[in-house]
């Protein structure tokens, strides 16, 4: 029997949780009810099971977004487009979005290096090009980090905005912080 794929989906949730450094091969073998050599016969070290797990939480998402950049639509529907796509998949995948958010707190240039040049690489290559699109003239790094980081905090904070005076159900609804987020950045606070 082939234990490769539910080795990585439970992986995932547990690196999520406890992080690389928190998670043990034992301690996944045990969670899964299989023996530490039966991971070792898939994954020979615990850096390639990161890296699989990694992959494979990302896998499904990729295509969706080579389909969105392939899409003959103006740079604004694709930026919004991107943003609706990114946030639906935070919303919807809460072991990803936590894995992610988990590792970039860890900050460990390795697997930094391992996320920047595998997972998110070709996404932000074509991120770039619409920031060069969207706005000439400013910096294409800077504009595409502001947008991913204008999605993913705005699900970040979702926590603590429940407390915050103002808000309401429907701020927590992936549409309205695509229209929130797109509007923000093409025509800035006062649009």
């Amino acid at each position: 029997m082939n234990l490769k794929e539910p080795i990585l989906t439970k992986a995932i949730l547990l690196f999520a949780e406890k992080g690389f450094a928190g998670l043990s091969m034992r301690q996944l073998a045990k969670e899964i009810g299989i023996s530490v050599a039966t991971i070792y016969h898939h994954f020979p070290d615990k850096q390639s099971l990161y890296q699989e797990a990694v992959l494979f939480a990302f896998s499904d998402k990729e295509q969706i977004f080579t389909e969105l950049w392939d899409r003959p639509s103006s740079a604004e529907q694709k930026l919004s487009d991107f943003i609706r796509i990114t946030t639906e998949f935070l919303v919807q995948d809460r072991d990803f979005h936590r894995l992610i958010q988990r590792e970039i707190l860890d900050a460990n240039p390795e697997r930094m290096r391992l996320l920047a040049q595998t997972v998110f690489k070709k996404q932000f290559e074509f991120l770039l090009l619409l920031s060069a699109e969207l706005a000439p003239g400013r910096d294409t790094h800077l504009t595409a980090i502001s947008i991913v980081s204008l999605v993913k905090h705005q699900l970040e904070m979702l926590p603590l905005r429940r407390h915050l005076f103002g808000w309401k159900p429907e701020h927590e609804a992936p549409e309205v912080i695509t229209e929130h987020v797109t509007g923000l950045l093409l025509m800035g606070p006062k649009g």
